[in-house]
């Protein structure tokens, strides 16, 4: 938990207690002025040998944290001021972990590098579905994708060989698609029987058009990959689903938040138990908070200490993000893996076991809440409790159950660039 009293606005925090988070401009009294440490103790943080040789290092969310849609939020180009030495070279490690997933990894290390004023590689990016790379065993399957932006290019660098769109099937078989009066065809086509069954479904993001990517996709596992034809019992177990970003919520420039793929994903499993009676089940879930993504991160957090030639083992993450529901509660679920995996329990928690295992220098993962993007305590929706001192809405997945102690950050502060000076005063580091 956070140490008390070194800063003011910056405390140990349940996500439903009240922080002094200004509504516009994030106004308050300044963190440079509120350490509570002694002049002897900033000089040997500053001539610290630690200083050349991290042990800990950083894992950023994005929207909400370092940008809000295409804007960039002040704190953080304060933060990165910080954390970017006189070379342009980052002082610790750090990864950006995002949900996102309709852009190409490195397009969103170039938009990152344009927005914050220094080079990020696109090996320092994670992106909802990038773990999906690990799933081997689906890489040579015919799957229906769904998406927008460089979909088939995103499956195809993740390791998947065929892969056939909902327009692409939409097309094939045109009077499936029926919501959109404009599109319905004007004449009866004839069947086709010349297409290959589809042997999975592969869902990297939010689609366009909603209506037409759920009614397709119910028809692909409804006809056990052949959607030109009919079944008197649907199958089940059904078609394996892979699936990236459960995010409910995420924050643009609109002042309220906007739907997620987690929305999406909840439309599809409730219309799925709706027809058959049964639940939807996926073969994997990825992105935050799920354990795999961070293992991934911590896995990449490593390697960057690895080329920088940074000896000294990585020993504590902390992530950064504005979410209750994805960023604190996938750090958290992160830091009690790595504390039974301690004590060899690991697989009580459904570690996947598709990253090799080694041994992990990793001790810990600390969640630092910040107030500049989903979560605000003053905000409909925030994990405040309801009046009469109800439960706040669990916002997470299905999959994920709801577990209150796993919502509560170690730490909350006003933004990113408050989080940076937290984590260097408690490792340290001279800021």
């Amino acid at each position: 938990m956070a140490v008390l009293g070194l800063f003011s606005g910056v405390r140990a925090a349940r996500p439903w207690q009240r922080v002094a988070c200004a509504a516009a401009g994030f106004q308050g009294r300044s963190l440079g002025k509120s350490y509570a440490v002694s002049r002897a103790q900033a000089v040997a943080a500053l001539f610290s040998p630690l200083q050349s040789q991290p042990t800990f290092g950083f894992l950023l969310d994005i929207d909400g944290v370092l940008v809000r849609g295409h804007r960039v939020i002040p704190a953080a180009l304060k933060a990165f001021h910080r954390l970017v030495n006189a070379q342009g070279k980052l002082r610790v490690p750090v990864v950006f972990v995002t949900n996102a997933g309709n852009i190409l990894q490195h397009g969103k290390a170039q938009e990152l590098s344009a927005l914050l004023g220094f080079k990020v590689e696109p090996d320092q990016v994670i992106l909802s579905h990038s773990p999906m790379k690990l799933f081997s065993q689906y890489h040579g399957k015919r799957m229906i994708v769904s998406g927008q932006g460089p979909l088939v290019e995103n499956a195809q660098i993740l390791g998947f060989k065929n892969v056939v769109t909902v327009d692409e099937l939409r097309m094939a078989f045109p009077v499936l698609d029926m919501v959109d009066l404009q599109r319905r065809p004007k004449t009866t086509p004839l069947p086709r029987n010349d297409f290959p069954a589809i042997e999975g479904v592969l869902l990297l993001g939010e689609p366009v058009r909603w209506e037409t990517s759920l009614q397709l996709i119910m028809d692909v596992l409804l006809s056990n990959g052949n959607p030109g034809t009919g079944l008197a019992t649907a199958p089940y177990p059904h078609l394996p689903v892979l699936a990236s970003n459960m995010d409910l919520l995420w924050m643009a420039e609109a002042k309220m938040p906007r739907f997620g793929h987690g929305t999406f994903l909840l439309c599809l499993e409730t219309i799925y138990r709706k027809v058959t009676g049964k639940e939807l089940r996926y073969k994997g879930l990825m992105g935050k908070p799920s354990i795999l993504t961070y293992q991934y991160a911590e896995e990449l957090i490593r390697q960057q200490a690895e080329r920088r030639g940074w000896a000294a083992p990585i020993q504590k993450l902390y992530a950064v993000g504005d979410n209750p529901m994805s960023d604190v509660y996938g750090a958290n679920l992160f830091n009690q893996y790595l504390q039974m995996a301690k004590h060899e329990r690991a697989e009580k928690l459904g570690a996947s076991g598709l990253l090799k295992q080694r041994s992990s220098a990793t001790q810990s993962c600390a969640s630092i809440l910040v107030c500049t993007g989903v979560y605000s305590p003053k905000a409909p929706g925030s994990t405040e409790p309801a009046q009469g001192g109800e439960e706040p809405p669990f916002h997470g997945h299905r999959d994920f159950n709801f577990s209150p102690g796993l919502i509560e950050a170690s730490h909350i502060v006003n933004d990113v660039d408050e989080a940076v000076q937290l984590v260097f005063h408690k490792e340290g580091w001279a800021l």
